[in-house]
């Protein structure tokens, strides 16, 4: 994700998305682009009408921004900022990989990585709940953050998930490499960090934890500095966790999965590198947010200096392994 400010935003006017190149995504062979703007981290939501909303990384003016979509194909960005407003916790900087769930009420609660004013250049996992039933927003944040592990890094890259029997659940990744000992995305030189992928279980509103939240993936050598941008989806038996390894600026940033037969682990790395640069003409691809469903992904990749555009591939789930189409 966004470890570095390094990484400009644009804040230029609205941006008309999507080429018409694609008539589906479920028909598409490979990754297209869809978003063809800075988008990074994206994330999505589809309404109970069939309405897609898309959420990126801070950019074009806005500490959230939305696209929405209802073909999955071609995407408007829209002239609003999902958050306006910020909790007291956090300072207006660097608001990254947002990811939206609805709730059984309706509505529909914001997960993001907001700046900490205690420490800055380091991040919470804040919360927000909308205010009315649109998925655009606007969000009102919570008075505290959902995981503040200042002392580790602090914590990023939140994506919700509801587990087979309704329970919920929120997946992030502690920012270890945030206070490594520098080189590649502050963590490639020795002793490197822990970057964990944390799994936290919340209430019924999504906001509220219970009891704490476990460890279910680490990075090793294979990994570069860390792991991050997770995302778990659950399909025939199986907890499909997909994250990104290496550093955002790097070639070798990518797309892998790890699979488990229980939500808490342990998970599995199969070290496939699902999405990686020079795949379709792709460079640093990362941040994949798979569908509940199991059949499509977005995922950001550079398209120009400093700025990663949002591109879309059809995935297949099944025995375990995942497929791109």
């Amino acid at each position: 994700m966004m470890w570095s400010s390094a990484i400009a935003t644009l804040t230029s006017g609205i941006f008309l998305l999507a080429p018409g190149a694609i008539a589906s995504p479920l028909k598409t062979q490979g990754a297209r682009l869809v978003i063809n703007a800075d988008f990074p981290d994206p994330s999505f939501v589809e309404t109970p009408e069939g309405t897609w909303y898309a959420f990126g990384t801070n950019g074009n003016g806005k500490n959230v921004q939305v696209a929405t979509s209802n073909d999955f194909a071609t995407w408007t960005l829209l002239d609003n900022d999902a958050l306006p407003n910020v909790a007291a916790w956090e300072t207006n900087n660097n608001h990254w990989a947002p990811d939206v769930i609805r709730r059984n009420d309706g509505k529909y609660v914001l997960y993001y990585s907001g700046e900490a004013k205690a420490l800055l250049d380091h991040h919470c996992v804040g919360t927000a709940v909308s205010v009315g039933t649109d998925p655009a927003g606007p969000y009102i944040p919570s008075e505290s953050p959902l995981s503040c592990p200042l002392d580790q890094g602090g914590s990023i890259d939140p994506a919700g998930f509801q587990d087979v029997d309704g329970s919920r659940y929120v997946v992030y990744k502690v920012d270890g490499n945030s206070i490594g000992n520098g080189g590649d995305c502050n963590n490639g030189v020795e002793p490197k960090k822990p970057t964990p992928i944390m799994l936290q279980r919340v209430a019924e509103d999504g906001i509220t934890p219970i009891d704490g939240p476990v460890a279910i993936l680490d990075r090793d050598d294979n990994d570069g500095p860390l792991v991050e941008a997770p995302n778990i989806i659950f399909k025939d038996g199986t907890y499909y966790l997909f994250y990104s390894t290496h550093c955002f600026t790097d070639p070798n940033y990518d797309v892998r999965y790890a699979t488990s037969k229980s939500l808490r682990g342990p998970y599995v790395k199969t070290n496939e590198r699902l999405l990686k640069t020079g795949d379709w003409g792709l460079t640093s691809p990362g941040g994949g947010t798979v569908c509940p469903c199991g059949d499509r992904m977005l995922f950001h990749g550079f398209c120009e200096d400093n700025k990663r555009c949002t591109y879309v591939a059809q995935v297949n789930l099944a025995d375990g392994k995942v497929n791109l189409l």
